[in-house]
């Protein structure tokens, strides 16, 4: 498998152990930016709220292994953005007591990158790839080998004189969240052991999370009914959650309020202009547009976006999916149509005639 960003010396291309440590650590700090606090994060199985199901699957392979004293098959999870998948993967590492390396697709940028990081485990490490649709080809076909054979194939030089090398692995697993299942490569996506999706939440598990996180942020006064509210409004997604309850607490703290009840968390949540729906502001530009300047639709998504002043792939990937599980948006073969329950939502009366397609 050559690669012309290889260097043609062996040094260069397995770097020292501090290179190698620093090219690791740096995007578990991103990765911890791009998350919410270390400290809302459940550490353990048993503080993990919801997902059943996943649960369940994986303490058994989890525990069999530890029972073989193995490690576990490479894990590949994916589901939507915000609902725990890194969260998952700390709690396999710790689980298994057992070292973990954070790092994402984007900063893994060539195959140099990706042999400092596995060159540098350690016995039973657990690597946590975030965003792994988007490695590179010629990094993902590294990983193949290190997958199957835990073994490094590398080229050193290029041209008549170039020559392989392999590398033997420690024992680790690879632990890979992608919110983009389709974009993973067929032979990345086989050589998992285990594949679990995450489902979004339901309102209870929601409350429930907050209710926890709640107490570590110091807003132990908060009604339950107040965090029932919250929930509502979350999308279905701890991390949004989560952002809205931070949200309340520095309103909480700028006005000096102690007692969070409903009401004060209601007149919050309409201050960050969160409806009861979970609709922001966005959400509802994209539903006045459709429903006004496009009366109905249908409407292409180029006409849509050029309306909102948003980019097409962002309507696409973040707003659309949301506005189209509320049954506000329809997706047809002639363009996005507002649906009665936008026209309801919104507080209009819906057209008799949709016109064309723009």
């Amino acid at each position: 498998m050559p690669d012309s960003t290889l260097s043609p010396t062996i040094e260069a291309e397995v770097p020292s152990a501090a290179k190698a440590s620093s090219a690791a650590k740096a995007p578990e700090d991103k990765s911890e930016d791009r998350q919410y606090d270390a400290a809302m994060r459940p550490r353990s199985f048993d503080e993990y709220v919801g997902q059943a199901h996943v649960k369940e699957a994986l303490k058994i392979a989890l525990d069999a292994a530890k029972m073989r004293n193995e490690s576990i098959e490479h894990v590949l999870i994916y589901g939507g953005p915000g609902l725990g998948k890194t969260t998952l993967a700390h709690i396999i590492a710790n689980h298994l007591s057992a070292p973990l390396r954070v790092t994402s697709g984007p900063a893994i940028e060539r195959a140099g990158d990706l042999a400092a990081i596995l060159t540098n485990l350690e016995p039973g490490s657990v690597l946590f790839i975030d965003e792994c649709h988007r490695l590179p080809k010629t990094v993902e076909e590294i990983l193949y080998p290190a997958m199957e054979d835990r073994a490094l194939d590398l080229v050193i030089g290029k041209g008549p004189g170039a020559r392989t090398l392999r590398i033997d692995l420690p024992p680790f697993t690879l632990v890979a969240a992608t919110t983009r299942l389709s974009l993973l490569s067929s032979p990345l996506r086989d050589r998992f052991g285990h594949h679990f999706h995450i489902d979004a939440y339901n309102q209870e598990d929601i409350a429930e999370i907050l209710r926890r996180n709640s107490v570590r942020l110091g807003l132990e006064h908060i009604a339950p009914d107040a965090l029932s509210l919250i929930a509502s409004r979350a999308r279905g997604t701890p991390r949004i959650a989560n952002r809205i309850l931070k949200r309340i607490r520095d309103i909480a703290q700028v006005e000096s309020t102690a007692q969070l009840d409903r009401s004060f968390v209601s007149g919050a949540l309409e201050r960050l202009h969160i409806d009861p729906l979970g609709l922001d502001a966005v959400d509802r530009k994209l539903l006045d547009s459709l429903t006004g300047v496009f009366n109905g639709g249908p409407v292409g998504l180029q006409a849509w976006a050029a309306a909102t002043a948003q980019e097409m792939s962002t309507i696409e990937e973040i707003y659309e999916p949301f506005l189209l599980q509320l049954g506000l948006v329809d997706r047809t073969a002639r363009g996005r149509v507002a649906t009665k329950r936008a026209y309801e939502h919104l507080g209009k009366n819906m057209p008799e005639v949709q016109q064309p397609l723009l």
